[in-house]
């Protein structure tokens, strides 16, 4: 496995299919076909880990089926441990139909009520490797409902007990919660827990309910126990606090084709980069660091 020496990066939460138009700035109604891709925020987050060079495990569930392998399998052709993985003979593996805008941005249509991610158990957790992890990273969406929820708490209790770093991006998708403020009450909910926290700028908006330009709006989302507040802004690059200093770093000029994964890949340079050099959330450099981390 790729990076099995540095420490270990866990990603926990939701593993699917994106099912994809083959022509972009269609419709999902206009699209003639689709090209299916594996998909989900904290597995896109450890391939990108390992793929870095870095030592990434995967926690979560997927159906027994056919998608539910074929993603498995995915995770360790890049060098992902797959131990927390379990599968589950009676739900399926969640899909989700994503349709890309003309300018790239994406729309999302998710079939999963349940999916298999949605009942990961407390006895499902393979405490042994979360108790292993220099870093435990997750999303929301594990938050939305049981048994799932009672799960992510467990594990995320688990892994700051042994010491982890917990790293937070909340990766909003509202059709997936009963409500707007219902998101807002959950992603809120576990905020004050995480040590590095990554939002866009429209999520800024969507919790604040403030233009994300605001640095009162920003600073808002602030804790006592942060190390590392960072906020992008697509194609403007990112906005990064830390308790003593704050700044950005410029973004590169390119065309956007697809924004599927890619804030997934820079919060997986970050962590890479921090579980060795945990400094990565403190030290003044970090601008260039992440200017690195962003090529």
């Amino acid at each position: 496995m790729s990076g099995s020496n540095d420490p270990l990066v866990i990603s926990f939460g939701e593993m699917l299919i994106d099912f994809v138009p083959d022509k972009s700035g269609v419709s999902l109604a206009e699209s003639y076909a689709f090209i299916k891709a594996p998909g989900g925020a904290p597995a896109n987050v450890a391939c990108a880990v390992s793929k870095l060079g870095g030592n990434a495990a995967f926690i979560g569930k997927v159906g027994d089926d056919e998608f539910g392998k074929m993603l498995a399998d995915i995770l360790k052709k890049n060098g992902v441990n797959t131990n927390g993985v379990s599968f589950d003979k009676e739900a399926r593996t969640a899909l989700a139909f994503v349709t890309l805008r003309s300018d790239g941005e994406r729309e999302f249509m998710f079939y999963r009520n349940p999916s298999a991610d949605m009942l990961l158990k407390e006895s499902d957790l393979k405490m042994d490797l979360i108790k292993q992890a220099k870093i435990f990273h997750y999303g929301s969406i594990s938050l939305i409902s049981e048994p799932c929820r009672s799960a992510h708490m467990a594990a995320m209790k688990a892994a700051r007990e042994a010491g982890a770093l917990l790293s937070y991006d909340p990766n909003v998708r509202l059709p997936l919660w009963p409500s707007a403020e219902a998101a807002r009450s959950g992603i809120k909910s576990i905020w004050n827990e995480a040590d590095f926290i990554k939002v866009s700028d429209d999520e800024v908006e969507f919790l604040t309910q403030k233009d994300p330009q605001n640095e009162e709006a920003v600073m808002s989302l602030w804790h006592d126990k942060l190390k590392l507040l960072l906020v992008t802004d697509g194609e403007k690059g990112c906005r990064y606090i830390t308790k003593k200093f704050k700044g950005k770093v410029g973004g590169f000029s390119v065309k956007a084709v697809d924004t599927t994964g890619a804030g997934d890949s820079f919060v997986g340079a970050v962590l890479k980069a921090a579980a060795k050099d945990p400094s990565v959330f403190d030290v003044c450099s970090l601008s260039n660091t992440s200017s690195d981390l962003l090529r």
